[in-house]
């Protein structure tokens, strides 16, 4: 079978293959593009309430068996003395560089079972060191439902939706039968939906209050009416919201959902890893895009103090993947810090009138989600000088306005001005791109998350780790 190696040997410069893949903008699946429009949607999870369809986009990993937490210890820089049963964490590996592999929501179901969900390269990583080692675990991966199912039933293993807004619990109420108890933020409890007991995790994504439940993937439709048949009864005005507006909600909350893996280089337990990865995988497929271009693959990637997670590093445990690498960078004075950018709105507007006019358009920016690959990386500059790379954009009805997250030089301070790169600067062949010319954008530098709503309510939590 062939695996990453392989399609890697193909192509020696690495930067130039995922440029130039022919994968595609990533598609969040089977769940309509719209329920009403984009805009309510948005608007709602912060003015009503919304219900987001998680069931699809996100693959899915059981981990279970006596060595269960051990294995898992091992496999991410997180803590685990504080891990409880009805309890989760932001769970993120890197690889025994330091650089970060991904990340996924990892819930603790019993002492022996852990439930992993989240983008494929942290599933991906933690299969591969599940065979290398001599763990006692059992893994059952449920990968995201395809992106395009072409009339095929689709089927998961779990349903998964999420509640949220400052209605949110009026609905929560009703569904349950009664007052809901209180659940801290990050652990779970249980409630009613009918006559179905859920386990359910006190969660949110755009700054509000939520509550995130699951269960077996039959009983997907009974959930789904019985929240919306609630919301009816209540005069809830509850959106459902469609994949369109979905992916825009972390910018206002601050997590920058796929930093490129950071696996394309690196001797031993990375290179078994490359050869154990299929041709087929996220890996070996995945685009980067955006204006920034560099010869060193290594130049995209970033570790976890960059992102804002440094600070729930478990550095008492005996050991982990990546333990030595993360103790050398976690003062590194090339550490880069994570901030939202806000983009001109006179800039925005002249590159979306340059597709009104005649001869190469400026790169199109996409209502509200103008990724147009796996990983982006485009170039910010301060004078001829870059200082920091945006990675993922998006538009926010509620802020009127276009925000991208990234990171940023230690000297960079929050309110300075600075200029985006937008666009390309040459043809590739993904099929996402238009032919376009560069345009700069000037960009406000913001804190993180953006949202007021979202600074106050995750408070010191990883979304707020980030510039001041």
């Amino acid at each position: 079978m062939a695996s990453l190696s392989d399609v890697m040997k193909k192509h020696p410069n690495t930067v130039e293959m995922l440029r130039n893949s022919r994968m595609g903008i990533y598609v969040y699946p089977v769940v309509a593009p719209e329920f009403t429009n984009w805009r309510d949607e948005q608007r709602a999870w912060r003015e009503s309430a919304v219900l987001y369809d998680q069931s699809h986009h996100m693959d899915e990993l059981i981990v279970e068996g006596p060595d269960a937490e051990a294995f898992l210890a091992h496999v991410g820089v997180n803590a685990f003395h504080n891990f409880d049963t009805n309890r989760a964490k932001h769970f993120v590996p890197v690889t025994p560089n330091g650089h970060v592999v991904g990340d996924m929501i990892i819930f603790r179901e019993r002492d022996d079972k852990f439930i992993l969900v989240g983008r494929a390269p942290t599933a991906n990583w933690t299969k591969f060191q599940a065979a290398i080692g001599k763990w006692k675990v059992r893994l059952h991966h449920d990968p995201r439902s395809p992106s395009r199912p072409d009339g095929e039933r689709v089927l998961r293993t779990h349903y998964r939706y999420q509640i949220q807004g400052p209605d949110a619990p009026k609905i929560f109420e009703k569904i349950n039968g009664g007052p809901v108890p209180e659940v801290k933020f990050f652990h779970v409890g249980e409630i009613n939906v009918g006559s179905r007991r859920v386990p359910a995790l006190r969660h949110g994504m755009a700054g509000a209050p939520g509550l995130e439940i699951w269960g077996p993937y039959a009983d997907k439709h009974y959930i789904e009416s019985t929240i919306l048949q609630a919301a009816r009864d209540l005069g809830v005005d509850l959106h459902q919201v469609g994949s369109r507006a979905y992916s825009t909600n972390t910018l206002e909350s601050g997590w920058i959902p796929s930093p490129l893996p950071g696996i394309y280089t690196g001797d031993g337990m990375l290179a078994e890893y490359r050869d154990w990865l299929g041709a087929d995988s996220y890996e070996a497929n995945g685009t980067i895009g955006g204006s920034f271009v560099s010869d060193d693959i290594e130049d995209y990637y970033v570790n976890p103090f960059e992102l804002g997670y440094g600070f729930y590093i478990g550095w008492k445990k005996d050991d982990f993947v990546g333990k030595a690498a993360l103790e050398k960078l976690k003062d590194a004075p090339g550490n880069r810090k994570k901030v939202t950018f806000e983009w001109n709105k006179d800039d925005v507007l002249k590159v979306l009138a340059s597709g009104f006019e005649d001869g190469v358009p400026y790169k199109w920016i996409d209502f509200p989600q103008p990724n147009y690959a796996s990983s982006s990386a485009d170039t910010v500059m301060n004078g001829d000088k870059m200082v920091g790379m945006s990675m993922f954009n998006g538009y926010s009805f509620n802020e009127r306005c276009v925000l991208s997250l990234g990171v940023v030089d230690q000297s960079v301070n929050v309110g300075d001005l600075l200029t985006l790169k937008w666009g390309e600067p040459d043809d590739t062949q993904k099929t996402s791109a238009e032919k376009h010319r560069q345009a700069d954008i000037r960009v406000r530098v913001s804190p993180t998350p953006y949202s007021r709503d979202a600074r106050e309510n995750y408070g010191g939590g990883w979304r707020a780790q980030a510039a001041e």
